[in-house]
């Protein structure tokens, strides 16, 4: 089904279930503001549906559901097939962070009788959007005594919220004469956190009540900023949007929207011939490096710790297996908009409500930093999603001097594993507040429990 518009044509059960489906979703993202809340929900949900931790588990055999966490940023799971593992793994591929700020380690102080926190932004942002918007703070502070505080600030309705300021449009003539990428600059990104002094204070008496706070409502020092990971986020529930409430509108559609749908797909999979695997992994939005990204070897780690289990390992058979494996590097792609339709690539771009979409390459420009999926597997996906009845499209990244992006694909291609980027489209991508079809997501997660189940 290449490009047809799915409301067209839908019947009404269809149309049920589409939203009863993005209902379950808009709880994920709205409850999933960080990659460590992502892994928390994903493996509570695979620990109801029989999945255990391969740490528990002496041998592994057809039909069992494993999964591993890595630093608390990373999930993988993975059902064994009925094939061997050394002839290739069926591969959804998604990151679970997103753009945002992240609180610097020395962040508290107080300026002009306001405490603010200082930041640093992830990913790549128009910075300008961050500010005068209700923002939570969610994350972690480890103190030296071993014991972790976690921390969600913003999102009840009982929370107080936080806000990055900006300068009134009465005294903005001077603002209003610089380039969009410096309207806002990055060490302006201050997080507003209160105004009353500590009483019998004489200096830095707001942020000295700011401290205050921290140690009594929520359980840390001001010095244990410094061991901390703290995320500032928009504040607020993914909603429906538009009068037919057809659309999402939420935080961190990119990449969870297909993380989401990955591990439904992943978790629907059963007496698969081939063994199937749900990664959802870090730190993509900054180069996929670290402990937590792609680019570590905590994928291969497992694939053979897996095969142990089942008997069967060697170096050779691990690096058959990735070698031999398909894999649909879960991402978004960017939609159509009417409104800046200039900057899309003619008959060549997403469109809301017309399926999942398939980017045979990301990369840059000159197809810089892009996998390039070879023709013979673009034509197997074809026929997977059409014996399945998906709705899918292909798309670029939008016109091709205009710039682009990546994903985790080139780094899986690297084993020389079959791989193509494979998504729901957005608008906004990247912004505080990205938009998505409620259709497209409801067949992503078709074409993903296809690309799974298909016995090829």
């Amino acid at each position: 089904m290449y490009s047809k518009n799915i409301w067209k044509d839908a019947s009404q059960e269809k149309v049920n279930a589409i939203m009863n489906f993005c209902e379950d979703y808009k709880h994920f993202i709205s409850v999933g503001k960080t990659e460590r809340i992502c892994v928390k929900e994903a493996l509570k949900i695979a620990e109801s549906k029989g999945f255990k931790n391969l740490h528990d588990v002496k041998a592994a055999n057809v039909g069992d559901k494993l999964y591993l966490i890595n630093k608390n940023k990373n999930i993988i799971l993975f059902t064994v097939g009925q094939k061997p593992v050394k002839e290739g793994l069926r591969v959804l591929g998604a990151h679970i962070d997103s753009p945002r700020l992240d609180i610097k380690q020395n962040p508290l102080y107080e300026k002009d009788g306001f405490a603010l926190l200082d930041t640093h932004y992830y990913g790549g942002v128009k910075k300008y959007q961050w500010v005068t918007l209700p923002l939570a703070i969610h994350g972690v502070v480890c103190l030296k005594d071993g014991t972790t505080v976690d921390i969600a600030i913003g999102d009840k309705e009982s929370d107080p919220v936080f806000v990055i300021s900006d300068l009134l449009i009465h005294l903005s003539a001077d603002q209003l004469q610089k380039k969009a990428n410096e309207v806002i600059a990055g060490e302006d990104l201050n997080v507003t956190v209160g105004s009353i002094p500590l009483e019998n204070e004489e200096k830095d008496a707001v942020k000295a009540n700011v401290a205050k706070i921290l140690k009594s409502t929520y359980g840390f020092e001001e010095d244990d900023f410094v061991s901390a990971e703290l995320e500032v986020v928009p504040a607020g529930r993914a909603r429906s949007c538009g009068f037919d409430s057809s659309m999402v509108l939420g935080y961190g559609h990119d990449d969870r929207i297909c993380a989401y749908t990955s591990l439904v797909a992943q978790l629907e999979a059963e007496n698969v011939k081939r063994t199937a695997v749900c990664l959802l992994v870090d730190k993509e939005e900054v180069g996929s490096q670290g402990a937590t990204g792609m680019h570590s070897m905590f994928f291969e780690n497992f694939v053979a710790e897996v095969m142990e289990c089942m008997g069967d390992y060697s170096a050779l058979s691990v690096k058959r297996a990735m070698m031999n494996s398909t894999m649909l590097s879960s991402d978004v792609s960017a939609a159509h908009d009417p409104i800046y339709a200039s900057a899309s690539s003619p008959r060549n771009q997403a469109e809301f409500g017309k399926g999942i979409v398939f980017n045979k390459y990301t990369g840059a420009r000159g197809k810089s930093g892009c996998n390039d999926a070879n023709a013979e597997y673009i034509a197997l996906i074809r026929r997977i999603m059409d014996d399945h009845n998906v709705a899918w499209q292909t798309s670029e990244l939008g016109k091709v001097d205009q710039g682009g992006g990546g994903t985790i694909a080139y780094i899986l291609a690297n084993y020389g594993m079959q791989v193509i980027d494979c998504g729901v489209a957005l608008h906004n991508m990247h912004a505080p507040f990205e938009l998505a079809s409620k259709a497209d997501i409801y067949e992503a997660k078709k074409g993903y429990a296809a690309f799974l189940t298909y016995e090829g």
